[in-house]
């Protein structure tokens, strides 16, 4: 076991899995000699070769589609975007070719590759570094879209990414990379893809949360609970496919759902599963559904970045209105 933020926990998944699959690769732009602009392939390159741990022009739909090609000769390639506000170009390659390639084969090929990014804000970067553009990527078929809170998930979860025969989408909460330190065991062993985590029981209200919203949401938690409020907190982790059922389970019998994301709120993921919510467990709600989301502007400088992201404050109003309203 070792004290690791979650930088520290991909890095030590990405060399778990390296050293123990041969057919596992790296490429992105400075991932090799500078580590990556967040560190988080620090010292690979050393450790496995150039021809391994590749730096790659500065492309990022010939990172993906490269990393495409690879994933159908039977490489398993993990692609680093440097920043999510430069994925966009990915997107032809990870919808047109990624996404369709078991399906276009028949089962012939499948495409086991990572799209490893940065997500959201909060770090004072300048516009089109701080995006939260996972409800795209989730809305097609083919892909899984992962999201870690913590060091421990981002650990397990990489390695179940990168295990996976099909194209997963890591997003990287950026404002988590070195906020906290968890005890992480580095035994290779993976986390359940496709399954949400209980990170706190309540009987009171359910808060649903993904990435850097987690700790925030946890703090809320605690927060109500001075106030005599009981919150149970689930983090999504696996946003496609996700676990609407224990989603439900969790709002059958709490009566109260508040779903936090620091996307922008309009088609958000939080409308898919207020709507899953609202079809299949309408009658055991005892007060509307509440979404606490970032603003439909564009991710602001960093003055405003605290007013843009959803807080502890907001989450807590949104809680007690449905105490209230209920």
């Amino acid at each position: 076991m070792a004290e690791l933020n979650l930088v520290e926990s991909i890095n030590a998944a990405l060399g778990c899995e390296m050293a123990r699959d041969d057919s596992v690769l790296l490429l992105g732009e400075d991932i090799g000699a500078n580590g990556g602009v967040f560190r988080a392939t620090n010292g690979l390159q050393a450790r496995f070769g150039r021809g391994r741990v590749i730096d790659t022009p500065l492309a990022e739909g010939g990172i993906a589609g490269v990393a495409v090609g690879m994933a159908a000769m039977g490489l398993k390639p993990v692609a680093e975007i440097q920043f999510t506000g430069f994925i966009y170009p990915t997107i032809d390659q990870m919808i047109n070719h990624a996404s369709r390639l078991r399906n276009r084969t028949r089962g012939r090929l499948t495409c086991p590759m990572v799209l490893r990014s940065p997500h959201g804000a909060g770090i004072h970067a300048p516009e089109h570094h701080s995006e939260s553009p996972e409800a795209l990527f989730a809305h097609m078929p083919g892909l899984r879209v992962v999201i870690p809170s913590s060091p421990a998930r981002a650990y397990g979860l990489l390695l179940a990414a990168i295990r996976d025969p099909d194209p997963v989408v890591f997003f990287e909460p950026t404002r988590l990379y070195r906020l906290f330190k968890q005890e992480v065991a580095d035994n290779g062993e993976s986390l359940p893809l496709d399954t949400c985590f209980l990170c706190r029981e309540g009987r009171d209200a359910t808060i649903v949360a993904w990435g850097a919203m987690v700790p925030e949401a946890m703090r809320s938690a605690e927060a109500l609970a001075l106030d005599g409020l009981d919150v149970e907190v689930l983090d999504v982790a696996t946003l496609k496919p996700f676990d609407i059922e224990t989603i439900l389970q969790s709002v059958e019998k709490t009566g109260r759902c508040v779903i936090v994301h620091e996307a922008p709120r309009t088609a958000g993921f939080g409308a898919e599963i207020a709507a899953e919510i609202a079809e299949r467990a309408l009658y055991s709600l005892l007060a509307p559904i509440k979404r606490v989301t970032a603003y439909d502007v564009v991710v602001p400088l960093s003055r405003l970045e605290k007013q843009y992201v959803p807080s502890v404050e907001r989450i807590n109003d949104a809680v007690r209105g449905l105490m209230e309203g209920s």
